[in-house]
């Protein structure tokens, strides 16, 4: 009988997930916590600046929501940091601003994601993303790991 391959992937809980809200603006860190509860996710920790974050990485998220314009150190700064604590890090850039630059950037040292914050859409693009992620995530849980068991599999 063949098993198809949703029935294959080993399905990701909400519940099961750490999620960081990274932001200088209260508002807005209750705004993402709102947004977060409302999809499912229960284990959402809440920063007000980007080393605050930092020093927390040995809780292992595993999504981040990074704002761009913070003290004392920015978004992109936190976001190479973040990046090389752990690459495998699910990170959601978010600004304020259209900054093609800025998008760039973030892209370029590692966000999954670029998010323009007070968009109308910004909590269904917020979902997507993290729908994304999600899926994303269970076909990485769905694969062998490491190389000896990928040597493994060419031979089954």
């Amino acid at each position: 009988m063949a098993i198809s391959g949703q029935n294959q992937r080993q399905m990701i809980s909400k519940k099961e997930l750490t999620v960081f809200v990274v932001d200088d603006d209260p508002i807005y860190r209750a705004l993402y916590k709102q947004y977060l509860l409302n999809m499912g996710f229960e284990k959402i920790k809440m920063f007000s600046n980007g080393q605050a974050c930092i020093n927390r990485l040995i809780d292992n998220p595993d999504i981040i929501l990074l704002d761009h314009q913070m003290t004392p150190i920015d978004g992109l700064e936190t976001l190479k940091k973040i990046k090389r604590f752990n690459p495998n890090i699910f990170l959601v850039y978010l600004s304020g601003q259209a900054n093609m630059k800025v998008t760039i950037d973030a892209l370029k040292y590692g966000a999954f994601d670029y998010i323009i914050k007070s968009n109308k859409q910004e909590e269904e693009q917020l979902e997507v993303v993290i729908t994304k992620i999600l899926n994303l995530k269970e076909l990485m849980a769905a694969q062998p790991k490491g190389i000896f068991k990928k040597l493994l599999n060419l031979f089954a």
